[in-house]
């Protein structure tokens, strides 16, 4: 067999590939045994059309059975043959089979860059750990107190920070008005047009204020964009929001505390947990953009685009969850790429540089790792391990799982060998 490889822009590569006329040959054989075994004929059974009524009435068939076994098999002798592992699916072009004759074509495709690891060891980055301060337990405490308050009714002018309960009459220009009854938002939280925010406040329950309104050319309702109306807005609520006490009772409120002083330590855990694992993934993208700072490669772009469409797909699953319909929405698909693309093209490239110098290192989850993280994930879903196991092959989770950790181990060797300067 003949294969041609012919570097292009990148990392493409262009193969010419030609297998012999015997070979194809054969495959056009085997076709034909196929095919006759499910040709049907008048006046033959099923299985006993001769040979050459089959060559006459079924040659698209034949043909097409030989397209289907022989390209892809002679497709993966020639990578093995070029020793070329590709990242995406062949552009194949000019392809030639006929039957007694050589079978050719040419396949584009792309290639893992080869990457010439320079000094990856001993790297020197500035970062400090950032300790959990006093004012951040309080903060938080702060705000589950916040999560704990109700609202009163009150005899005074809305303020932000109140609930207001409204009526009000929508009036656009070229629309019927629409009209909403016990409406109710939190004022000065941008929950409703800001024009409605504004008119609310320092009204008492009873009053009404009629404000201009404008709608943003970008609203979500396209025949409101950009046009204007008038808001009729009467008030018939105003609540308070009532916060509790910050003490041994709001944290038994809040679950097994007993004492409010119970609740600020596993508050300070929490926070400590928390900003360990953000100072870790810190100290690793300082680690990893001085990596890439040292060594320049060309990515595949098949690569950066499968990047992209697991982000956006990721995005359509989170609609979901939420209970919108994503194919509802209509997506400017070329801006979204536009702007996915630079951190699509960053991961990619950390992901193949990282797997550089896992590859050099001989670093590789093993079994018992691989395994011990799939133990732990069933036990937090509450299934068995063993099909959780099946469903993470059939997926191809296991196969990121698997990568995952070695990536994990990779930045564990690369962040044992840094110099860190705290900075």
């Amino acid at each position: 067999m003949k294969v041609d490889v012919e570097t292009l822009d990148g990392c493409k590569r262009r193969l010419a590939v030609e297998a012999p006329a015997d070979v194809v040959q054969q495959e056009w054989e085997r076709a034909y045994g196929r095919v006759q075994k499910q040709a049907r004929l008048p006046g033959f059974r099923k299985g006993h059309v001769p040979r050459s009524l089959v060559k006459v009435h079924f040659a698209d068939d034949v043909r097409r059975e030989v397209a289907e076994h022989l390209i892809p098999d002679v497709y993966r002798q020639a990578l093995s043959q070029a020793q070329l592992e590709p990242v995406d699916e062949p552009d194949l072009q000019d392809v030639r089979l006929e039957e007694g004759a050589p079978l050719s074509f040419v396949a584009v495709v792309e290639v893992k860059p080869s990457i010439a690891l320079g000094r990856y060891k001993e790297i020197e980055v500035q970062h400090a750990p950032r300790p959990v301060t006093p004012a951040e337990v309080e903060e938080t405490l702060g705000r589950m107190r916040e999560q704990q308050g109700h609202f009163v009714s009150v005899e005074r002018p809305a303020a932000p920070g109140d609930l207001a309960v409204i009526d009000y009459t929508l009036t656009v220009e070229g629309q019927e008005p629409s009209r909403q009854t016990g409406y109710a938002f939190v004022v000065g939280e941008s929950a409703v047009m800001p024009e409605i925010d504004q008119a609310v406040a320092g009204l008492r329950a009873g009053e009404q204020r009629t404000a201009p309104v404008r709608f943003p050319d970008d609203h979500r309702r396209e025949a409101v964009r950009g046009k204007a109306g008038s808001a009729v807005v009467t008030v018939v609520e105003v609540k308070e929001k009532v916060l509790p006490e910050l003490n041994d009772d709001l944290a038994r409120s809040l679950g097994a505390f007993e004492t409010l002083e119970a609740l600020r330590e596993e508050v300070q855990r929490q926070l400590e947990a928390r900003r360990t694992a953000e100072d870790r993934h810190a100290l690793e993208d300082r680690i990893v953009d001085a990596l890439m700072a040292r060594h320049e490669f060309t990515v595949p772009e098949s690569m950066i685009m499968r990047q992209i469409a697991r982000q956006v797909e990721h995005g359509r699953e989170q609609m979901r969850r939420q209970g919108v319909d994503p194919d509802a929405v209509q997506w400017d698909y070329p801006r979204l790429i536009g702007e996915l693309r630079p951190g699509a093209e960053r991961a990619v490239r950390r992901g193949l540089l990282l797997a550089a110098v896992a590859e050099r290192e001989g670093i590789e989850p093993a079994t018992a790792d691989v395994d011990a993280e799939v133990e732990t994930i069933a036990r937090a879903s509450q299934r068995p391990t063993p099909a959780i196991r099946r469903m993470m092959e059939k997926s191809g989770d296991l196969e990121r799982l698997r990568l995952s950790l070695g990536e994990r181990m990779t930045l564990d060797f690369l962040i044992g060998h840094a110099t860190v300067h705290a900075s």
